[in-house]
């Protein structure tokens, strides 16, 4: 019996199997092959079992040695020629349904990889990963094991009730009628099990996400003393689960019993009224066994169709949500200026220039300017009104204000993570919508305060940045962001492998590895969102010096809440609910008294 997935039904059962039905059809002639393989096989069930009524009526009853030895070799024969059916369908099957899951996670991953920033802040991790995995190896072991078994057994069953009718059309009613009772049973068994193994589903998934917030938050459950009324509560949550998986269990548990007696049962009333008939000579002793052995058959695959229909549509299910997110709207990108490296030869454009379609050539420089800039995640609420700000190249630029200001949107909007309502961005004198995002983005380089390191030695961590960087450029980098030290003093130097987002490091020298990259990437804007808001004051001043050399000749933008990071600053504006408030250097600012004076003097807290 296949085992319940607690999926719910496909919304729109035909349009995700027309979806599905167009990746195997990549693979349309094995699918064949299959097809005429479990034709076989099934035939070859169905036949055998025929084949006892002549055996035992013009062979055994007469006593034809020969003969019976005859016809053995031939049942034996058509016996293993379903056997290797069977083998040979169960091994294309397992071949097929991998090359689909297969080409199913491979567009799933290119597609993913093409979705904008805002669609992943819509969806949990969580909801994404079990597209990969739950979702695709659903659909796979459907392929490899309902697929075929829900021909075979509706072939194997159809096949049955053909052959009771032409060994006994009377008796076959009594067959009829207990198939029907066991389909009807089945049916109302599966609609019961399927409610409490959803309830048992829900529960589970409320008592795991109970489990893991106590475990995440056991230093505040101490501190508080919550440990009593947090078993408590586990205690309801886990009877709730008890009773959900009780009932669940105890209705699938039926299942097989119950379908198994209705068939000893209709085999006893079978085997007694085809006696009779036998006695009373209207029925041959040949035609009673066959008919015999295809009533006990015919249960089994009345099951399995129901279960592995039933699977099917889970699957199903699980394949219209990955067909769902593959019909998302990938991110939209018009531009048509590309980053191009320049000769020396053609003038004095440094060592990349913008190249318009036309053919013109713009210095990359790093003049960044926003003008009159609407901005909403939102449409109902704004968080940039029109806000107008410019930094010239190789300026430092500082971004203040309060939580929610829009700081870290300011540079989103730069990298061109989120499209703006109104007003324009300016790069080079360049409306960035007019440049092709990838190559935007190759001349940007962040540092954001949520550090994510990818599995892999440190030296391809700080690669990440420029993968063409060769071990001297990884190593300056290193040194600049003084993360150097602190690497070489590690077991295996920069060959460390780093896994689960660089747990075995603290999140300081994580931060140290995120500058290092951005500084292998030489670009000429540097966005720094909080960058070393986990680094100690100590170490804060270590490498200033450094980061002074990673921002030499760049633009660069300076998210913090540190004041005392901003002070060197060329231009400091002050944030205040989607608008600039001040703007200035250090010592201009602390003149006005303003909001920036008194955030700096304490006054005025940052919210």
């Amino acid at each position: 019996m296949a085992r319940y997935t607690g999926y719910k039904r496909p919304k729109n059962t035909k349009k995700a199997l027309k979806e599905l039905l167009h990746y195997m059809g990549n693979y349309r002639w094995f699918l064949l092959i299959v097809a005429v393989l479990v034709c076989v096989s099934t035939g070859a069930s169905v036949m055998g079992t025929y084949l006892l009524k002549p055996v035992i009526n013009q062979y055994i009853l007469p006593g034809d040695v020969r003969g019976l030895a005859s016809a053995l070799a031939g049942m034996g024969i058509l016996y293993l020629c379903g056997a290797l059916s069977t083998l040979g369908y169960n091994r294309l099957m397992v071949r097929t349904s991998q090359k689909v899951a297969a080409d199913i996670r491979r567009d799933l991953f290119a597609h993913v990889q093409k979705l904008p920033l805002k669609y992943f802040d819509a969806h949990t991790h969580g909801e994404l990963m079990s597209r990969f995995t739950n979702d695709v190896d659903t659909v796979q072991e459907a392929l490899n094991n309902s697929f075929t078994m829900v021909i075979q057994s509706s072939l194997t069953l159809a096949g049955t009730v053909i052959m009771l009718l032409v060994l006994n059309v009377n008796m076959s009613l009594i067959v009829i009628v207990f198939l029907c009772i066991m389909f009807f049973f089945i049916r109302w068994n599966g609609k019961r099990s399927k409610e409490y193994y959803n309830r048992q589903q829900a529960c589970l998934a409320e008592m795991n996400g109970f489990v893991e917030e106590m475990t995440a938050g056991q230093k505040v459950v101490k501190v508080f003393n919550h440990e009593e009324q947090d078993l408590k509560i586990f205690r309801e949550k886990n009877e709730a689960l008890r009773k959900a998986s009780t009932k669940a269990l105890s209705y699938s548990g039926m299942m097989i019993p119950s379908v198994v007696s209705l068939s000893y049962a209709n085999y006893a009333v079978s085997a007694c009224a085809g006696g009779l008939l036998a006695i009373a000579g209207l029925m041959d002793l040949g035609s009673l066994a066959a008919y015999l052995v295809y009533v006990r058959q015919s249960a089994m695959p009345l099951n399995q169709f129901t279960q592995q229909v039933n699977f099917l549509l889970s699957a199903l299910a699980g394949a219209e949500r990955i067909f769902e997110m593959m019909q998302e709207e990938p991110e939209v990108d018009e531009g048509t200026v590309r980053l191009v490296r320049v000769s020396p030869e053609q003038g004095s454009f440094g060592e990349y220039a913008w190249k318009e379609a036309s053919g013109k050539l713009t210095p990359l420089q790093g003049d960044v300017r926003f003008e009159n800039v609407t901005f909403g995640y939102v449409p109902e609420k704004k968080v940039l009104d029109g806000i107008s700000l410019y930094a010239k190249p190789g300026q430092k630029i500082a971004l203040v204000g309060s939580t929610g200001a829009g700081k870290t949107t300011i540079a989103n909007l730069i990298s061109r993570f989120y499209e703006i309502q109104g007003g324009r961005i300016l790069y080079d004198g360049i409306d960035i919508r007019q440049i092709r995002k990838d190559d935007l983005r190759r001349s940007l380089a962040m540092v954001i305060q949520d550090t994510h390191l990818f599995t892999g030695t440190i030296a391809d961590n700080i690669r990440y940045g420029n993968l063409d960087a060769d071990e001297k450029e990884i190593v300056e980098a290193a040194r600049l962001a003084n993360a150097d030290s602190f690497i070489r003093r590690l077991p295996d130097g920069y060959q460390t492998m780093l896994y689960s987002d660089g747990s075995n490091l603290s999140q300081g020298q994580r931060q140290l590895l995120a500058i290092a990259r951005a500084a292998v990437a030489h670009p000429p804007v540097l966005i720094l969102d909080e960058a070393t808001s986990s680094i100690d004051t100590r170490t804060e001043r270590l490498i200033e010096k450094g980061m002074d050399a990673i921002m030499e000749n760049r633009t660069v933008f300076v998210i913090a809440h540190r004041l005392s990071t901003v002070r060197n600053s060329q231009a400091i504006l002050v944030l205040e609910r989607g608008a600039v408030i001040e703007r200035g250097d250090h010592e201009e600012l602390l003149e006005q008294k303003g909001r920036y004076y008194q955030l700096y003097t304490g006054m005025y807290e940052l919210e």
